[in-house]
């Protein structure tokens, strides 16, 4: 027992479990108050006034939607393989729980002449495990349609996994960009190299930060991209035959990959927990709390910085959901692969010639012109057409 009090003590262990369980607690608390201010926004946006009846401006929402879901009937249809029906939503939740691990929150605690990083786990491969991760989530999809032996269920899966596949390719080669800069893997690095005034990578890297947003809502099957679940086509998508909570699990998943996607962006293109004149508020907390307290109390802000990043991220989600009309299927895959691809390739292309010339900045104004190009040019191939007469009609 004393040997094991001594390595906890030395490893700081208790103290980094502490933080997991705080990260993983804030994680389903804000997941679970997504559902809430979704709804609130949505009537914001249509005029009217969101749920208003559990608790004051109806706070208790989401618990009283949960209860909802757990004392539902849970049924499995006669046909359906019942233990990868089990197996489908449970999937996709775990693989959405641990997509936020090595996302660091905030700096760091001064703990007992000791340095506590607000983390789950540092990896120098934080990107990869991030994707990794993801691109198992949809086979909790895939597994569920499948299962589910249902024709619009299966639909839905194959719908998924085709959009997966198109917006991860992008998505990955959006970041490449970034590595380059970087040169590291570690999103913590990362982080720590977008340092100061700014030095934020959306200012180096828009078309980069714009691609891996519009992969973010694919990735997270969000209005416009949430074809796998389209009730106008496919009434409940991959999730039809599902109820009580294994229904909630698919629902939830949601939530927390929309929590873990805004995350990983603020990490990527937007600073993570710095923020402008950091050194200055740093360095007054130290000249006025001392060395220690004034780092923590410094870290405190960042990590608060860093949660108000997450959740305008949350917020831009619901916002896009309750503006933009859904996609047709044509047109999503048409923008993965004929737009989306070849604009990250473009993005590689001149990130690489900006840096063997030495001129960092030439990159936000390059592709900053490429931005407003492809905008031009979406907007005139959406333009309405008129139908070409049929002739001798």
């Amino acid at each position: 027992m004393n040997g094991f009090m001594q390595w906890a003590n030395e490893t700081m262990f208790l103290w980094k479990a502490l933080i997991i369980l705080v990260i993983f607690a804030i994680t389903l608390g804000i997941a679970a108050y997504s559902t809430w201010a979704e709804r609130k926004v949505a009537g914001y946006i249509q005029d009217r006034s969101g749920p208003n009846r559990a608790g004051w401006g109806g706070l208790l929402q989401p618990l009283a939607d949960a209860g909802k879901m757990f004392f539902k009937e849970d049924f499995i249809p006669a046909q359906a393989d019942k233990w990868l029906f089990i197996l489908g939503p449970c999937l996709s939740m775990l693989t959405a729980l641990m997509s936020s691990a090595v996302v660091p929150f905030g700096d760091s605690f001064l703990i007992d002449g000791k340095t506590v990083t607000v983390q789950a786990i540092e990896i120098n491969i934080g990107i990869l495990y991030v994707f990794g991760v993801v691109s198992l989530g949809v086979y909790g999809v895939m597994i569920g349609g499948w299962a589910s032996n249902n024709k619009f269920s299966l639909l839905g899966a194959i719908r998924a996994a085709s959009q997966n596949i198109s917006y991860e390719l992008a998505m990955g080669m959006s970041i490449i960009a970034i590595l380059m800069l970087s040169g590291s893997l570690s999103l913590r690095t990362i982080v720590e190299q977008q340092h100061g005034f700014l030095n934020w990578n959306v200012f180096y890297q828009p078309l980069g930060c714009l691609i891996f947003i519009v992969c973010a809502f694919a990735e997270c099957n969000r209005t416009p991209f949430d074809l796998p679940e389209c009730e106008t086509e496919l009434v409940g998508g991959y999730h039809t035959e599902y109820s009580s909570m294994k229904l909630g699990f698919y629902l939830f998943a949601e939530y927390i990959n929309m929590f873990a996607s805004s995350a990983v962006t603020a990490c990527l293109f937007f600073g993570g927990y710095n923020y402008p004149f950091m050194d200055n508020v740093q360095a007054a907390l130290n000249s006025g709390l001392g060395q220690t307290v004034g780092h923590n109390v410094g870290t405190a802000i960042g990590i608060l910085v860093m949660f108000s990043k997450i959740l305008f991220g949350i917020f831009f989600f619901m916002w896009v959901r309750w503006t933009v009309p859904r996609f047709r299927y044509d047109q999503l895959m048409n923008l993965g692969w004929k737009g989306l691809i070849p604009l990250a390739v473009v993005n590689m292309i001149i990130t690489a010639v900006s840096m063997l010339s030495g001129y960092k900045l030439a990159i936000g104004m390059w592709v900053g012109l490429i931005v407003f190009v492809v905008i031009l040019s979406v907007v005139w191939a959406m333009r309405p057409r008129k139908k070409a007469a049929i002739l001798g009609a």
